[in-house]
């Protein structure tokens, strides 16, 4: 697959915000891990016509980004779904004492700043890498219409990829769950699960979510080549 992924903005200009005019969101690719395929979203624009995107949002009050990412994710697709940990390059510090082979963690692979569509307001947008749930887990999360959002657990530290597959039964689909959005706008979307390809064609091959989706794609078979290396290092 050929495409140009977007550029970082340099240099960003020095700025400061008051706590009333800017807002901090998520956003998310979610992948089925057994079957290679990511979910996007629809809805029709103005004109009727369907337009594409990776559910995103902004995140609660006293809620951390990577679980708003999560919970965007589930309102807006109807996919429960965790945060992926990847060997995707960032540059945050590792947490003091510091160890050999730090566990692996769900950073941001890109994030946005933009204008809102109403008033002055900065919006601050991080897009993270997840995955669906095991079976086992969405009987755990299970609630009744109305009832407030359930979070999942953390991915595993010490869970592998073609362990975390073997959960699901052969052609296991993940659940999709009707109604999880939070107001009419959000009623109006669907979504579906999508080969890399395709999803990456929907969405415009050159954007930023594209660009999300393809490098969840290769942290996730880093990852698994990684695993793979060490078990056979063990043989």
């Amino acid at each position: 697959m050929s495409t140009n992924p977007p550029q970082s903005t340099f240099p960003a200009h020095v700025a400061q915000f008051a706590s009333q005019e800017f807002v901090l969101g998520a956003g998310v690719a979610i992948f089925h891990l057994a079957s290679a395929r990511v979910v996007i979203c629809n809805a029709p624009d103005r004109h009727g016509r369907k337009y594409y995107f990776l559910p995103k949002g902004r995140r609660d009050a006293g809620e951390e980004s990577g679980r708003g990412a999560e919970r965007e994710g589930y309102e807006e697709s109807g996919y429960r779904n965790r945060l992926l940990p990847l060997p995707i390059k960032h540059i945050q510090p590792r947490a003091h004492p510091r160890v050999d082979n730090p566990p692996m963690t769900a950073e941001p692979v890109w994030m946005q700043m933009m204008p809102m569509r109403y008033g002055a307001i900065q919006y601050i947008l991080y897009w993270y890498i997840a995955e669906t749930i095991p079976p086992e887990m969405e009987k755990e999360l299970e609630t009744k219409a109305g009832d407030a959002y359930k979070p999942p657990s953390p991915f595993p530290n010490d869970l592998k990829l073609r362990d975390r597959i073997k959960m699901e039964p052969e052609g296991y689909e993940p659940v999709h769950h009707e109604g999880t959005g939070v107001d009419a706008e959000e009623q109006t979307y669907e979504s579906e699960l999508l080969s890399i390809e395709d999803a990456v064609l929907k969405l415009g091959k050159n954007g930023v979510q594209a660009d999300v989706i393809l490098k969840g794609w290769k942290g996730i078979q880093e990852r698994s080549a990684q695993e793979d290396l060490v078990e056979s290092k063990k043989a």
